[in-house]
């Protein structure tokens, strides 16, 4: 009897520790990774190359100028932001002296020219007197002496005048040396645009940059009726670059915005910026320009589109692991399962596939979350 009652009171103890390791294990079972996950579908993907680095928009035209010259600011009738024409004064160091000597020159060739006159005047006369002595020794009525000093006083008026017009030329020429002096004292508009800065004070004195030292412009002209996106680009990528090509810019001043372009130079040599890092230059234009409110410095980001694939089945790029491998949520079962893929054409954001999947199909996007592996459970996030 003791035996049996002791059967019946075990019975009830050992199902008990048993659910409660059953429930134990169930508790402390590893947990489904959860995953992020987008739906393989049907769409356009456009091959497109982008730059490297950040590009930068720059003007067709900027003049960052400064003095040939040094000196004392003595004029400055611009500021930031005012609209110039070309050939308008920018700025002027004092030159008091340089204008004196100007005038002194320019004075100096009114005199010459009135000498060369005067001595061109002479000339004419004694050509006159020579041509009637001549006459007059055909016809014995003077002495062929006389005649011969008249043509040799002739001649010698006639070297006198082309000296003074001579001298008069010289006169001319130190007055344009002159007023070349003058000129390197002042700053104009190469064209027209705006002030973007100015690097001085009434006043103040500015001295021009050592060589091979740059130093600010004094002031600077930006015209910014023409822009332009400059932005390097891999020498991987180069070769697949044309003038023409069709691409999308984007700015970090516009958040969520594209505009559309074109590739408008390709440069014809590679840049070795950083260390290895070799690029080529390359230019692109926005269509519309004029209506963007673009700013000469933003900084910009340019997308060459290389080819468009319409309807096509498409991933997001981040879910190709090596171009060439998935991970796919077998939802059914909870688990995920590595798939090998043939793609075509990608960008940054979509990959076209052309072998391996179907439309519907869930990818990881997430594929870099600790635990991602062919077989492991998992859950959508």
């Amino acid at each position: 009897m003791a035996p049996l009652f002791i059967r019946r009171r075990l019975v009830p103890i050992l199902l008990v520790l048993f659910a409660l390791a059953a429930l134990a294990m169930w508790l402390t079972r590893p947990q489904p990774l959860a995953v992020t996950v987008a739906a393989v579908s049907r769409g356009t993907v456009v091959a497109t190359v982008a730059n490297t680095r950040a590009g930068t928009v720059d003007a067709c035209n900027r003049a960052r100028l400064a003095p040939p010259v040094g000196g004392q600011i003595a004029r400055l009738p611009v500021k930031k932001g005012d609209a110039v024409k070309r050939g308008d004064v920018l700025l002027e160091l004092w030159n008091e002296d340089l204008r004196a000597q100007l005038a002194l020159q320019q004075r100096d060739r009114v005199a010459a020219e009135a000498r060369a006159r005067e001595a061109c005047v002479t000339a004419e006369v004694a050509a006159a007197e020579a041509a009637r002595a001549t006459r007059l020794r055909a016809d014995r009525l003077i002495a062929e002496e006389a005649a011969d000093r008249a043509v040799g006083e002739a001649e010698a008026r006639a070297a006198g005048c082309t000296a003074a017009r001579e001298s008069a030329r010289v006169s001319q020429a130190r007055v344009q040396v002159a007023q070349a002096n003058l000129d390197r004292t002042i700053l104009r508009a190469p064209f027209a645009g705006v002030i973007a800065e100015i690097n001085g004070e009434l006043g103040e004195f500015v001295t021009p940059s050592p060589v091979g030292v740059p130093t600010p412009p004094t002031v600077d002209v930006v015209d910014a009726s023409c822009l332009y996106i400059s932005a390097p680009i891999d020498e991987v990528d180069a070769p697949a670059v044309r003038t023409g090509q069709r691409a999308q810019i984007t700015l970090d001043a516009f958040p969520g915005r594209k505009f559309p372009g074109f590739v408008r130079r390709v440069a014809p040599y590679v840049l070795d910026a950083e260390k290895q890092a070799r690029t080529v230059e390359i230019e692109a234009e926005i269509d519309d320009a004029a209506t963007s409110n673009l700013l000469p410095g933003y900084s910009a980001d340019v997308e060459v589109i290389l080819e468009t694939r319409t309807d096509v089945l498409r991933v997001p790029t981040q879910a190709v692991l090596d171009g060439q491998r998935v991970y796919v949520l077998d939802e059914a079962a909870g688990v995920l399962r590595e798939r090998k893929v043939t793609r075509g054409v990608s960008n940054w954001e979509y990959t076209e596939i052309l072998e391996g999947l179907a439309a519907g199909e869930l990818v990881v996007v997430s594929v870099d979350r600790e635990g991602v592996r062919d077989g492991a459970r998992a859950g959508r996030e």
